[in-house]
C-alpha cells in the first residue's frame, strides 16, 4: 500500500533525520498543549490576581493524577497499532483503532464523572488553602466536562502517530490553541469570568481538536480509517493494549503522586510559593514535552522495528534518540536557566512569587537531560512490548527517592530549593535501575530472534 505523505517509513532508509521527521511537530504539538494551560495561567495571574492564579496551579498534579492512567493506555493501543500497521495486518489495525477510539470515548466519561464528583474532598486532602480552595474547585470540576474530548483527541492522535504522521496532530493544535487564546481574552478580559472563563476555555478548545482528529481518521484511505458503524470494543485487543498501556498509566499516575505530594510540601509554604511553583512547573512542562516527543518517537519507531523482526535496527533507533534527547534537553535547559526571570515574568508580576519560580528553575533545569534518559530508556522497552518491569523500576526509584526526600530529609532542611533537589536526585536513581533493565530485556530479546 502506498504511503500518503504524513506516514514515514520508520522500518527503513535512514533514522535520524526520520526521528527529527517525527519528532519535532509531535515537540510543537506537546507544547501547544501546554499552551493551554499557560494561557490559562498567564491570563487568570495578570487579570484576576495572585490568588486565582495559585487556585489554577493547584490543580494540576490532581488533573494529571486522574487522567494519566487513561493517557497511558493511548500509549498501548500506539504500539499495538505501530507494530501492525508495520506488518501489513489490515484487518488486526482496523479494529484496534476502533477498540482504542471507543475506549477513549468511555474512558473519558467515567473520567468526567468522577474528577467531577471528587474534585473538593481531593483539594482539601492536598491541604489546599482555604483562600484559593472554591476557585480550585470551580476551575477543576469545568476542566473535567472536557475529558470526553481530551480523551478522544489524545488516543486519536496515538494511532496517527503510530503511523508515523504528527504533522496534521500539530495542524489541530495550533488552531485549537488560537481559539483557546481568543476565548481565553473574551471570557476573562470582557466577561469577567475569572477562573471559570479560563476553564471553559480550554474544554473549548479541547473540543475543536477532538473534532479536527476523528475528521482526519475518518478521512484517510487505508488499514486505520474510522468508520463510526465499526465503533466497538474487540477484547482481543484490549489484552496487548492493557499489557503496555496500563503499566505505563500507572507509572505516570504514581509519578504524579509524589508530585501531589510535593505539591502539598509547596502548599504549606503560602500562596505566594504556590504560584510561584505553579509558573516555574508549567515551564517545566515544556521540557518535559520536548523529550517526551523524542521518547514517543523512539517508542513507534522501536514498535514498528519489532514488527517486521529487525531487532539490530532497534539499537540504532535507541543511541540516535539518546543523542537527540540530550542535545534537546541541554539547550532548552539552559535557557530555561538563564531566561528563567524573564519567562516567569509572563506569568506573574509579583517579585515574591517570581523569586519563588526561580529557586526551583535553579535547581531543576540544568541536570534535566537526565529526565530525558530516564524516560526514554522505558520508551524503548514498551516499544518492544515490555512495560512492567520498567513501571515498577520508575516507582521505586523515582516516587521512592522523592517520598524519601520529603518526608526524612525535607523537613530538617525547609526551602523550596532543597526540596526540589528530590527532582535530579530522582532522576539519578531511577537511570541506574533502567539501564539494568535495559540489558537484561534487550538480551530477552536477541533469545527469542536467535530461537
Amino acid at each position: 500500500m502506498k504511503k500518503n505523505s504524513f506516514e514515514i517509513d520508520m522500518t527503513n532508509g535512514t533514522i535520524m533525520d526520520k526521528l527529527i521527521s517525527f519528532a519535532f511537530p509531535l515537540m510543537v504539538s506537546g507544547a501547544l498543549q501546554l499552551m493551554f494551560n499557560a494561557v490559562d495561567l498567564v491570563v487568570v495571574g495578570r487579570f484576576s490576581g495572585r490568588q486565582s492564579l495559585a487556585a489554577v496551579g493547584a490543580t494540576t498534579a490532581l488533573i494529571n493524577l486522574f487522567i494519566n492512567l487513561f493517557i497511558g493506555i493511548s500509549l498501548g493501543a500506539n504500539v499495538l497499532a505501530a507494530r501492525y500497521y508495520a506488518a501489513k495486518r489490515d484487518r488486526e489495525m482496523s479494529e484496534t483503532v476502533h477498540t482504542a477510539i471507543t475506549f477513549a470515548v468511555l474512558s473519558g466519561i467515567v473520567v468526567a464523572i468522577v474528577g467531577f464528583t471528587f474534585s473538593k474532598v481531593a483539594l482539601i486532602l492536598m491541604d489546599t488553602p482555604e483562600d484559593v480552595l472554591p476557585l480550585s474547585t470551580l476551575y477543576m470540576r469545568i476542566y473535567f466536562l472536557g475529558m470526553p474530548f481530551f480523551m478522544t483527541y489524545n488516543y486519536g492522535a496515538a494511532i496517527l502517530r503510530a503511523v508515523g504522521d504528527t504533522k496534521r496532530p500539530l495542524v489541530y493544535l495550533i488552531i485549537a490553541g488560537v481559539i483557546n487564546a481568543t476565548s481565553n481574552i473574551f471570557l476573562v478580559l470582557v466577561a469577567k469570568m475569572g477562573v471559570a472563563g479560563v476553564a471553559i476555555a480550554t474544554v473549548f478548545s479541547q473540543l475543536i481538536s477532538c473534532i479536527l482528529v476523528i475528521r482526519c481518521l475518518c478521512n484517510v484511505e487505508g488499514s486505520y480509517r474510522l468508520e463510526f458503524g465499526k465503533l466497538r470494543i474487540h477484547k482481543q485487543y484490549l489484552k496487548p493494549i492493557f499489557k503496555v498501556g496500563i503499566p505505563t498509566g500507572i507509572q505516570s499516575t504514581v509519578i504524579n503522586f509524589s508530585n501531589v505530594l510535593l505539591q502539598s510540601s509547596v502548599n504549606s509554604f503560602g500562596s505566594i510559593a504556590m504560584a510561584g511553583y505553579t509558573a516555574a512547573n508549567n515551564l517545566l512542562g515544556f521540557l518535559f514535552m520536548s523529550i517526551n516527543s523524542v521518547t514517543q518517537a523512539c517508542m513507534s519507531f522501536t514498535s514498528q522495528n519489532y514488527g517486521v523482526g529487525k531487532y539490530k535496527r532497534m539499537d540504532r533507533v535507541l543511541l540516535d534518540c539518546l543523542i537527540l534527547t540530550v542535545s534537546v534537553a541541554a539547550v532548552l535547559g539552559s535557557l530555561a536557566y538563564v531566561f528563567g526571570p524573564q519567562l516567569l515574568n509572563f506569568y506573574a508580576d509579583d517579585p515574591e512569587v517570581i523569586a519563588c519560580g526561580v529557586d526551583i528553575l535553579a535547581i531543576t533545569t540544568i541536570p534535566y537531560f537526565l529526565c530525558g534518559i530516564m524516560d526514554l530508556l522505558p520508551g524503548a522497552m514498551r516499544g518492544m512490548g515490555y512495560a512492567i518491569i520498567p513501571m515498577i523500576l520508575s516507582i521505586v526509584g523515582t516516587v521512592g527517592t522523592r517520598i524519601l526526600w520529603i518526608y526524612v530529609f525535607f523537613p530538617q532542611h525547609r526551602s523550596l530549593s532543597f526540596l526540589f533537589i528530590s527532582y535530579p536526585a530522582s532522576w539519578f536513581a531511577t537511570i541506574v535501575l533502567q539501564v539494568i533493565c535495559y540489558y537484561f530485556t534487550k538480551k530477552n530479546v536477541r533469545k527469542k530472534m536467535i530461537n
